[in-house]
């Protein structure tokens, strides 16, 4: 049985509330959807908790997939929302608000994050790094560069305008930046 044919027997069996098949969409999505709750979290526990809360999502509204795109492009979305949901419930105690200012002052392309800065680091320690931008900048980085979502469907998941994603984006590229620098010339004294 291949991929496929293996997928849409898992997404039948969901559909019809078959525990069995539940279990083999967590563990066929596990390891992916994890990897996307990291990036929005702050820790590992709480990567789990967005983990968890978008799988009960997942399945409390399976029934309504149509099968009209990807299984995984679906459960994918439904993550990613679940973490920004969690962020906005959260919101009191992350320290950094989303700004709008300085837009034009703070623009940083995309070059501007190094190769050579990239290369030397593992998947983990990058997301070390972005772990340590303020909360506002690493949502929009994660979602801008590594979701490929547009700043202006950023800025209706945020409840921001679109100034405010560019803004945030830039920023918090020139922090990353700043860190992989510092961390390139040995200046970063940290443990990973």
């Amino acid at each position: 049985m291949n991929n496929e044919a293996s997928e849409k027997k898992i997404l039948e069996g969901c559909q019809n509330g078959k525990q069995e098949y539940q279990e083999k969409l967590y563990q066929l999505f596990y390891g992916k959807m994890m990897v996307i709750s990291l990036r929005y979290a702050k820790d590992s526990e709480e990567a789990k908790d967005i983990l968890q809360e978008g799988f009960i999502k997942i399945f409390g509204s399976i029934k309504n997939f149509k099968a009209e795109g990807s299984l995984e492009g679906w459960v994918k979305r439904i993550m990613v929302n679940t973490a920004i949901n969690f962020y906005h419930k959260n919101k009191k105690s992350n320290t950094t608000p989303f700004e709008d200012n300085d837009l034009e002052n703070n623009l940083v392309n995309d070059e501007d994050l190094e190769d050579d800065a990239l290369n030397n680091l593992s998947y983990e320690n990058i997301l070390v790094f972005i772990r340590k931008l303020p909360p506002a900048y690493q949502t929009v980085f994660n979602l801008y560069v590594i979701e490929q979502y547009s700043h202006k469907e950023i800025a209706n998941l945020l409840n921001i305008n679109e100034g405010t994603s560019k803004s945030n984006l830039a920023k918090g590229r020139a922090k990353l930046q700043k860190m992989l620098n510092e961390y390139n010339n040995n200046q970063y004294i940290e443990k990973f």
